[in-house]
C-alpha cells in the first residue's frame, strides 16, 4: 500500500543501556511499528529515549533523545504525534523506587501536551508500594490504549482501579521478532563493540539488588569464547543451550543445574552452550557452572560460551541453532518459543511461570528447590523427543506469535484515524 500519512511516536522504555531482553523489545516494537504502518499507509518515525542517543541512532537507524534530558524529551513529545510506554517490566518498585515516578512522569508529560498515550506490552509490578497504586491508575485512565504482556499485570492493574475492558493481555514484543533475511553466519571472533546485557528488572542479582563476584577459576574447561562445534558420527553434536543468573543467596539453583548437567554430559555426548543474557554477571554465573561440572571432554562433549552478540537478533540465531534450551532469564525462553526450539524453564520470578503457563508448560524447577535428576531426565526427553514437543506446543507458540503485533496495529490504526 502506497504510504499517505506520516506520523512520529516517541518510545520510551529501558533503552541504550545496551540490555539484551530490553533492545530485543525496542527492536520488536520498531518492526512491528514499521510492518504495520505499511500495511495501513502510515509512515512511522519513532524517536526513542535513550540513555546513549549516539549508540541507540547507530544500531537501529532512527532518531534518538537522551532519556534523562527533560528539555529535549519535553521538545520531542512536544513535535511528536504520541508516546508509547514499553515494553519490559518498567512499572516496579523491586529493582528501585524510582522507576516508576520516572515512566509515569514521561507518560504526564506527554498527556499534559495533549498527546495519546499507549502502553505496549509492559508486565507491571511487583508494586509493593501503595503510595504508587493512585499514581499508576490516574496516569492509566488517561491513556488511549493499555496491553500487558500477562494476566496477571492486567488483575494487578484492575486491583488498582483499571477497568477490565480497558487492557489487552498480549504476548511479549519479542515473541514477533524475526531474523534478517541475511542469514550468513556470524564469525567466532570476539568483536571490539560494547556486549548486549540483560532486561531492567533482570540486571540486578540477588535478594539485595547487590551482585557478588563468583570465585571463577580461570582454567576451567571451555572458558573459551567458542571453540566450534564438535560432531557425532550422524554429523551433530546435540546443543543444550543455557541461560543462567545468580539469584539464590547460596547459589542453590547453579548447583543443582552443574550437577544435573554433569551427569548428562556422563551419560552421552551434548554441547553445553552458555547464553550470558546479561553481562558480565550471566557470564560468571555459567562459568561457575562449568568449573563444578568439570572437564567433559573425556567423554566428547563440549562446554564453550556465545559472547559475540552485537544486537539483539544474533542472540535470537544462537537460540535457534540449539536443540534444547534451558532458561533462567525469561527472553531466553521467549527467545526459544519464538524459533520454536523446546525449552525448560527454572523459575525464580512468577514472570517465569506466567510465560510458561502461556505455553502450556510448567518450570523444572525454581532457584528454591531444582532436582538435578529431573532436570536431567527432562532434558533427555527433549533431546529425544524434540519434533513431539514442537507439535505439542505448535498451537500456543503461533498464537503468540500473531498476537505479538496487536499493540502495534492497535496504535498505527488509532493515529491513522485521527488524521
Amino acid at each position: 500500500m502506497v504510504t499517505t500519512t506520516s506520523k512520529t511516536i516517541v518510545i520510551s522504555g529501558y533503552y541504550g543501556f545496551k540490555n539484551s531482553g530490553d533492545e530485543a523489545v525496542l527492536k520488536s516494537i520498531l518492526t512491528a511499528l514499521e510492518q504495520e504502518g505499511q500495511a495501513a499507509g502510515v509512515n512511522i518515525n519513532p524517536v526513542v529515549l535513550s540513555i546513549d542517543p549516539e549508540w541507540t541512532e547507530a544500531m537501529y537507524g532512527v532518531k534518538s533523545v537522551h532519556r534523562m534530558r527533560l528539555g529535549e524529551v519535553r521538545q520531542a513529545i512536544k513535535e511528536s504525534d504520541g508516546l508509547i510506554s514499553g515494553g519490559g517490566s518498567l512499572l516496579q518498585d523491586a529493582t528501585s523506587p524510582k522507576t516508576i515516578p520516572y515512566y509515569l512522569g514521561i507518560l504526564k508529560i506527554a498527556q499534559w501536551l495533549g498527546k495519546p498515550t499507549f502502553i505496549y506490552a509492559q508486565g507491571v509490578g511487583p508494586v509493593n508500594r501503595k503510595l504508587f497504586h493512585p499514581m499508576i491508575r490516574s496516569v492509566f485512565r488517561k491513556c488511549s490504549y493499555i496491553s500487558v504482556r500477562d494476566t496477571q499485570s492486567g488483575e494487578l492493574l484492575q486491583t488498582m482501579g483499571i477497568s477490565a475492558d480497558a487492557i489487552q493481555v498480549v504476548p511479549d514484543p519479542v515473541m514477533g521478532l524475526p531474523l534478517p533475511e541475511d542469514k550468513q553466519e556470524h564469525s567466532h571472533v570476539v568483536p571490539d563493540v560494547v556486549a548486549l546485557q540483560g532486561t531492567e528488572a533482570e540486571r540486578f542479582e540477588g535478594v539485595d539488588g547487590q551482585a557478588a563476584p563468583l570465585e571463577i577459576d580461570s582454567s576451567t574447561p571451555g572458558t573459551e569464547a567458542s571453540v566450534g562445534r564438535v560432531e557425532e558420527a550422524d554429523g551433530h553434536l546435540p546443543t543444550i543451550g543455557i541461560s543462567v543468573r545468580r539469584w539464590h543467596p547460596e547459589l542453590k539453583e547453579l548447583q543443582s543445574i552443574a550437577d544435573g548437567l554433569k551427569e548428562l554430559a556422563a551419560s552421552r555426548r551434548v554441547h553445553l552452550r552458555f547464553l550470558p543474557f546479561h553481562k558480565p554477571d550471566d557470564l560468571e554465573a555459567s562459568r561457575y557452572i562449568a568449573e563444578l561440572i568439570g572437564d567433559v571432554r573425556s567423554n566428547g562433549s563440549e562446554i564453550s560460551y556465545y559472547v559475540e552478540e552485537q544486537q539483539p537478533q544474533d542472540m535470537l540465531r544462537e537460540v535457534s541453532r540449539c536443540d534444547v534450551v534451558l532458561g533462567m532469564r525469561l527472553h531466553s525462553l521467549i527467545y526459544a518459543a519464538n524459533r520454536r526450539v523446546p525449552l525448560l524453564g527454572i523459575s525464580y520470578d512468577p514472570k517465569i511461570d506466567h510465560f510458561l503457563k502461556r505455553l502450556g508448560c510448567e518450570p523444572v524447577g525454581s532457584s528454591e528447590a531444582l532436582d538435578p535428576d529431573r532436570l536431567k531426565s527432562e532434558i533427555v526427553k527433549l533431546l529425544d523427543g524434540g519434533q513431539a514437543w514442537v507439535t505439542e506446543h505448535e498451537a500456543p507458540i503461533a498464537e503468540l506469535k500473531r498476537e505479538a503485533a496487536l499493540p502495534a496495529r492497535r496504535i498505527v490504526e488509532y493515529l491513522r484515524h485521527r488524521g
